[in-house]
């Protein structure tokens, strides 16, 4: 017994000074990037936890409220886990008003009622395909002996309301694909794309080439410029929320390989309607009237009837564990905005940006958080008024670790430097969050952040910290 006492302190002491040492080494090699002149005017924080028991093993500035970047998505999809479960599915309804008469003429419309699925029409699953999509609504539309249409496709898009974009989002982020807003019904992750040729010469005129899929109710200016070579793509495309008339400005380099960008549709749920509308009529089915939404028609002092309403279609999302999958393996901003609504709206909330992020900091709040660590204003962590402490966020990813869904969540992970942690980049700031495994079985909660750094090449700096783990 005596020898099994001893056996057990020994290892105590082994496992102590192990630890030590680890904070001893973190500590210099923070310092050093501290140090650096690069962070003259930057403010850094580190928390590094023992993933088993959650103590801190090093931690600096860890409860400085700093911007996040994309390592806000690690908390937003933990909690979609929690209060939506991982095999949450969004239903996207297909429906039509008023009757069909012998002849085959529906007298009313069809109406397309969203729930906030934000892969509707995405191309990264099989079965989310626009084609798809497309195809399922017409042919439940020809089953049900509709040949013609007297009133028109209407998407019913009031469940989220008409704010699509989050406070705080900035004017140059939000015409871009990156930047685009949700509502109740998403298209194609509201995105479109714009084939780019530079000029001969610098400052020349740049031309496009084609528009995937063709927008022809909207107008694009384009006030691009021909860049120097080597100055890559410095284009943004400027479209507020519900605009019909948009503008590309900067640069786009005289030797680029890109072929284009893509842009953010300015209203994804009339997107939706003019695209289904659109195949209806190609395919013979006339639809009379234009497309419209339940938010035109409001403007208009009309109301969307539907006390006579059929059902068509059901259309159900892939699972949660898979949006979530692409959400932090691509960082996909527009499923982190849908999400953080959604988790409001499924508790019968409004389904709005503020009243997710209430939901989530009140969530977290009651699992011990502490919710004044957690200033959030959006979903994605595009914003940059976002302000989490990376103890908070350490202290989150160290939770999630005991849940059923954890396999799905570390799955989505992307994988930085050897190490399963998100990325997080906007203007100024670089920060990842995660875990860490190192070759002798040691687990760490990693949650690194920088903000207000001059320069570029930050992340390598980053990793030299992170590499003390490994």
């Amino acid at each position: 017994m005596k020898f099994l006492k001893l056996s057990f302190l020994f290892i105590a002491i082994c496992q102590m000074s192990f630890a030590q040492s680890v904070a001893q080494k973190l500590e210099t090699a923070f310092k050093n990037f501290e140090n650096d002149e690069q962070n003259k005017y930057a403010t850094a924080s580190l928390c590094v936890l023992d993933a088993n028991t959650g103590k801190i093993i090093y931690a600096k500035n860890e409860n400085t409220g700093l911007a996040t970047a994309s390592t806000l998505k690690t908390i937003t999809s933990a909690t979609a886990f929690y209060l939506l479960g991982k095999d949450f599915k969004y239903e996207t309804l297909l429906s039509y008003t008023g009757v069909i008469d012998n002849k085959g003429t529906l007298k009313g419309n069809i109406i397309i009622k969203g729930s906030g699925d934000p892969t509707l029409g995405s191309w990264r699953y099989e079965q989310t395909k626009e084609n798809n999509i497309l195809n399922q609504w017409v042919n439940a539309i020809r089953n049900a002996g509709i040949k013609k249409i007297d009133g028109s496709v209407i998407a019913d898009d009031s469940a989220f309301g008409t704010q699509t974009m989050p406070e705080g989002w900035t004017w140059q982020d939000m015409g871009n694909y990156y930047g685009a807003g949700g509502g109740s019904i998403c298209w194609r992750e509201n995105q479109f794309d714009v084939n780019l040729n530079p000029g001969k010469n610098v400052g020349d005129d740049v031309s496009i080439s084609s528009i995937s899929p063709a927008m022809p109710y909207l107008m694009l200016v384009n006030e691009l410029k021909t860049g120097s070579k080597g100055s890559g793509d410095n284009a943004y495309g400027f479209l507020p929320p519900y605009t019909n008339v948009a503008y590309m400005r900067g640069t786009w380099g005289l030797d680029i390989s890109k072929k284009g960008i893509s842009l953010a549709l300015p209203d994804g749920a009339f997107d939706a309607a003019y695209r289904l509308q659109d195949t209806l009529n190609r395919l013979g089915i006339n639809v009379v009237e234009q497309a419209a939404t339940s938010r035109l028609l409001s403007l208009a002092k009309k109301t969307l009837d539907t006390a006579n309403k059929h059902q068509l279609h059901s259309y159900l999302s892939p699972s949660l564990s898979e949006i979530v999958y692409w959400f932090n393996k691509k960082s996909i901003n527009l499923y982190g905005e849908q999400l953080l609504k959604t988790i409001a709206y499924q508790q019968n909330k409004p389904g709005t940006t503020r009243s997710g992020a209430n939901t989530l900091i009140n969530f977290w709040g009651s699992k011990g958080i502490d919710k004044k660590a957690l200033n959030i204003i959006d979903g994605s962590g595009l914003s940059p008024g976002d302000r989490v402490t990376t103890f908070a966020m350490a202290s989150i990813l160290f939770q999630v670790q005991k849940e059923s869904w954890f396999g799905d969540y570390y799955n989505s992970l992307p994988e930085y430097n050897g190490m399963k942690i998100k990325s997080g980049n906007i203007s100024d700031v670089t920060a990842y969050a995660g875990y860490h495994t190192d070759k002798k079985g040691n687990k760490y909660v990693v949650v690194i952040n920088v903000n207000n750094y001059y320069g570029s090449g930050i992340s390598r700096k980053l990793f030299t910290v992170l590499d003390v783990l490994k």
